[in-house]
This record gives C-alpha cells, structure tokens and sequence, in this order.
C-alpha cells in the first residue's frame, strides 16, 4: 500500500463510518451493520494482502494480528469494531509514511538536484545534450543560473559558484581557470568552460546519492535486534492471545489483546530515527556511511587529527629557497621538474612557485620514485635528485653537514616543512615551505571536547618542530610526528587497546591504512583523496572541520532520540495491554493509542532533520592535567 491508495483507502473507510454513524442516528441499525461490514472487508482486503505477502517471505507482521483481529471481530458480531480499526490501521499507515517522507528529504532533493542536461562544445558548435551523453574529456559550457553536469577543471572563465549540495555549504565560492568543480553544483553568477574527468555515475554527487542510499538502507545494531525480536515477538503474542481466550472465555478481550500488542511503533522506532539523522548529515555536508557508524561516532572518546590538509589549511606556500652550489632558481627549477609527477601537496606547492617565479619546466623527469612518507627520488637533465625529509637523505646516502641541519632546524621551528634537495648524492638546498592553520580548527577541537571528547592528539609525517606549533597552538593533548603510514597505523592499534574508542581525521593516501583502522574513520572529502574517502567511514564533504563537531554532535543526538523512540514505544505497548487484562481498555481505544504512539515515535525522529549542534561553546582549551597513557607511547611506534 503506496502513501497515495493509502490516503484513498482511509478516506472512502472514513466516509464509510460517517455514512454508518448517520444510520445509527436515523434509526437503520441493520443498513448500519452493512456498512460498516463493507468498510470492514474494503480496508481489510488491503491489510491482509500486504499480511499473507509478508507469510509468504515467513515474516510475521503487524498486518496479520490485524487481520486475525479483524476477522474475529466480524465472526462475533463486533462490526464497529472492525470498522474503526481497519480505518485507524491504514489512516495511521498513511500518516506513518508520509512523516517518513520527510526524514528521506535529505535524499529527496538531493536527486531533484541531479543536472539532466549539458551544454558541450563541439566542433558543430554548442550543443545541449542529455548528461548521460557527456562523456570523459567532453568541453562543457556552463552558464550563469545552469548546473554543472561534471566533475572537472576549469579551463577558461571565472565564476561564483553555490556547492551547497556537495559541502553543505549556501555561501557562492569564487573559481576560475584550473579549479576544480563538482557535478550538482550551480552557477551563481559568470561564465565558465570545465574539461569534464568525470562523468554519470562517477561524479562526486553520483557518489553521495549512492552513499545517502546505502547508508539509509543498511541497519544499526539495535535495529537488527528489533528486527530479530519482531519475528519472534509477534508469534509469541498470537499464543499469549489464545491463552487469554482460554483462561477468559473472553473472545473480544483475547482479540483486543491481540491487536494492542504490535510492535508498530517499536520496530520502527529505530530505523526512523537513523533515517532522519543520516538526512540532516547530508544536508550539512556530512556523509554517515551507515546507522552502525553513527551508532559508533556516537561512542568515540578520543579523536586523532592528520595535520596538513587537515588542521592546516593544505594550500602551503614556498616561503624560502636557500642553497648551496648552484644559483636558487635553477635549483627550484630541477626540483619542480621533477615534482611535477608528484600528486603530494608540498611538491604541487613547489610546481607552482617554479610558475609563479616563470621557469621554464621542459625537462621530463625519469626513473621518477615516489617513496611513502619519504618524499621521491627522479633524473632530471641527467642529475639524480632526492627530494624530501632527512630519513630520505639517510637512505640515498647524503650527508648533511651541521650547518645545513642547523638551517633546517631553524625554519622548522619558524613553523615551517623544510624539504631538504640532493643533487648527484649531494646535499644542494632546503625549500621552506609554510601552511596555516584552519581558522575553524581550534574551536572544533573545544566544541568536541564539551560534547565528549577525553583526547584529541596529532599524527603526521611532517617535522617535530612544525608539528608542535600547530599543537600548541591548538591545545592538542599530545603530538607525534615524521611518522610513515604504518607508523600511524600502530597509533590507532596502541590507542584502541587502551580502551579508547578512535575517530581518525585524515585527507591523503598515506591516511588511508590508518582511516580504516580506526573505529570510525573520517575523510576530508572536497580536498582528500578517492582512496582516503573509499577509506573512510565518514566524509566531510567540504574542507570545514566544524563539519566534524556537527557530525559528533548529531550522532549523539541521533542515538538518544533512538533510545527515546525505543522506550516510548515499550512503554505505550507495557501500559496498554495492562488497560486491557484490566478491562478498561477497548479494542478500537487501544488501536488509537497505539496508531498514535507509531506517529509520536515518527515525529519524534522528524525533529532531527532540524538539528543544528549549538555554536557556544568554552572559549578555553582544556590541557591534560596529568601525562596520559597515550603521551608514554615510545616514539618509535
């Protein structure tokens, strides 16, 4: 039964107990009972359709302690009965899912947001074709008002863009020539030409309807064990039913008892609420993969942050190049040659201050190595070059004398990544590059504190010094850092033996063992990676950490409402078949209150499409007033 027959099945059965209720006042008792033996047997033909369905997949449903009920109360005569009860049973299903409706309206809109067409540039000229004609490498044209149909860069024009149905975000972001943009996204105002690299169900907002689906479709772990006590529950109240007629000799007290004991408002009180906060996340942004995850953030109680793209900004600046042996420029030039293989951040950084000075980068690099929290090793014009962090330089055999490790040190401690560069085996510069902190960073750090958080630490690959500023300056509980990928993957496994339950934060690849390590794993999703993001239990779909603290908060508040759907629910099932062994509640009253204890429990749940975590918060930073267990840890993890 679709919202739509439900809504005409109740109100022809209205109608029905109208005109009968006009027979009784007029005085035609038996045309009354024809009616309301007619609206009995119309609604009850649909109930017991969707019952004998539901035997045939060996589910027992609700719909068949109605129809048993229901059958019952006709055989002894109990036409009112029936009647309100069958229009009660299918007026409450259509009031059920059309509040259900609303808890799905995340996803809802986030498919009428789809684009349904493009404009692509051809050699014909412009033409509009359907998206599903776009394909990869296709030049598309988008103007003021229109929506991107692709993923892609920008490739000529400037524009004002509102990415609000992939980051959560309403305020329009200014891109132009070698930004990237997304699918769903719309043109607030300009003009822009992007090279699409992704197309159809490859695009970013393919992936987040695909991801909202699936995680409203899977189940927490109260929810399958609501689902397993249902199909033993709903048996068990059949018996009870026929002991009470035994017992009573009362065959409308053994009926009413019956129907008074469905779980209607009890299996759904789960499912409901998880629906409606999996919608509020992806209407700010946040990408839950599932009921079971938010169930688990709702329990983390200590939250490990990568640092760059992360807590800092991930759009680092060259700040210095200093070397020794050749001129500054022809150094910045072999190393951006080289780099420009590189996807890390620090070696596009130094691609484009080589840009930015107008070096000519002709020269292919070869026999190109990237090496995992090392940095990489290429030839460039017939010269070996190393590029990276000093456990690099140990490893290719390149001394660095004090002077030089001094230089470093110094820019390290200035907040600086010195990137130290060997040529031919030896040591020729250091790039200092810089990257800010997130201006969100430190007060997600306190929101997440106030809401539960006992510790928030850092893991990274950068340097000691650089890494402790940023601690510092964010009143992190502990920081460790110039660490490999399974290093932070050690990290993860010590802390979660600890008793702790762990939320990993990361962007890049080399986050990716550890996201999946983690308890619950959380993925930078605009500015990450599709490994870190496959990765990842959770994706923050803008570059916002307070997308996190939302994210907390709403779990929290989504697991409680579950528990408040859950213990209303028991309770109005508890209170009610005790009015009925008591003898003062009847079958059609009992069938009202609980159709209206399945419509609270719904409403209940609607109430977290609204949420928004509340932006005040402590100003201080708390500090760990004794060393942790975590802080002991040997560095050599």
């Amino acid at each position: 039964m679709n919202k739509l027959k439900n809504s005409h099945i109740a109100g022809i059965t209205g109608l029905m107990l109208l005109i009968a209720f006009g027979l009784h006042w007029a005085g035609l008792a038996q045309w009354k009972d024809y009616v309301l033996i007619a609206s009995s047997l119309f609604a009850g033909y649909f109930i017991a359709i969707k019952a004998f369905k539901a035997l045939r997949m060996k589910a027992f449903s609700i719909e068949l302690l109605v129809t048993i009920a229901v059958i019952g109360a006709l055989i002894i005569g109990e036409y009112v009965e029936s009647a309100v009860v069958t229009f009660l049973f299918i007026f409450g299903a259509y009031l059920e899912s059309r509040t259900l409706e609303k808890t799905r309206s995340s996803l809802r809109n986030l498919i009428d947001q789809t684009p349904t067409e493009a404009t692509v540039i051809r050699p014909e000229g412009h033409v509009k074709v359907p998206v599903e004609e776009v394909i990869k490498g296709d030049r598309v044209l988008i103007r003021s008002g229109e929506k991107v149909a692709v993923d892609g860069a920008i490739v000529s024009g400037r524009a004002l863009i509102v990415e609000a149905a992939i980051t959560g975000e309403s305020v329009p972001v200014s891109k132009s020539m070698g930004d990237r943009v997304f699918s769903g996204t719309i043109i607030d105002n300009g003009y822009i030409e992007v090279t699409a690299d992704r197309v159809g169900n490859d695009t970013t907002f393919a992936k987040i309807i695909e991801m909202v689906e699936e995680a409203q479709e899977s189940k927490t772990t109260t929810q399958k064990f609501l689902d397993r006590f249902a199909n033993i529950y709903t048996p068990t109240i059949v018996v009870l039913s026929i002991l009470v007629y035994v017992f009573s000799r009362n065959v409308e007290l053994a009926l009413t008892f019956l129907v008074i004991a469905c779980p209607g408002a009890l299996v759904i009180s789960a499912p409901v609420s998880m629906v409606a906060g999996i919608g509020n996340g992806a209407r700010n942004g946040v990408l839950v993969k599932g009921g079971e995850i938010m169930e688990k953030l709702s329990k983390v109680d200590l939250v490990i942050f990568d640092k760059t793209g992360t807590l800092t900004k991930g759009k680092p600046e060259v700040t210095e190049v200093k070397s020794w042996g050749m001129e500054e420029n022809t150094l910045l030039r072999l190393v951006a040659e080289a780099e420009r293989l590189s996807e890390h951040h620090l070696g596009q950084t130094i691609v484009a201050e080589a840009r930015k000075r107008e070096l000519a980068l002709s020269e292919e690099p070869q026999d190109v190595t990237i090496i995992k929290g090392g940095g990489m090793v290429a030839t460039v014009a017939g010269r070996h070059l190393a590029i990276g962090n000093r456990k690099l330089m140990a490893d290719q055999g390149v001394s660095i004398a004090e002077q030089v490790d001094a230089y470093a040190i110094q820019r390290e401690k200035a907040g600086n990544t010195a990137v130290l560069i060997a040529v031919d085996k030896q040591l020729a510069g250091v790039i200092s590059i810089a990257d800010q902190i997130k201006p969100e960073a430190k007060s997600t750090i306190q929101q997440l504190r106030h809401a539960g958080v006992k510790q928030a630490i850092m893991l990274t690959g950068d340097n000691r010094h650089t890494a402790q500023l940023v601690g510092d300056e964010l009143g992190l509980d502990a920081v460790h850092a110039e660490l490999l990928p399974q290093d932070k993957v050690k990290w993860v496994n010590e802390l979660k033996n600890q008793g702790y339950r762990v939320a990993m934060v990361g962007d890049g690849i080399n986050d990716a063992p550890a996201l999946a390590t983690a308890d619950v794993g959380l993925a930078m999703g605009v500015g990450g990676t599709d490994i870190s993001m496959e990765a990842a239990d959770i994706v923050l779909m803008s570059d916002r950490l307070d997308q996190f603290a939302h994210a907390y908060s709403l779990s929290k508040v989504t697991v409680r409402n579950m528990q408040q759907n859950t213990i209303m629910a028991v309770s109005t099932v508890i209170l009610l078949l005790t009015g009925v062994l008591l003898g003062k509640i009847f079958l059609a009253s009992g069938m009202l209150v609980h159709e209206l204890s399945v419509l609270l429990v719904t409403l209940n749940a609607v109430r977290l499409i609204r949420y928004r975590a509340r932006g005040k918060y402590r100003n201080e930073t708390r500090r760990p007033t004794s060393h942790s267990t975590i802080i002991q840890m040997s560095d050599s993890a």
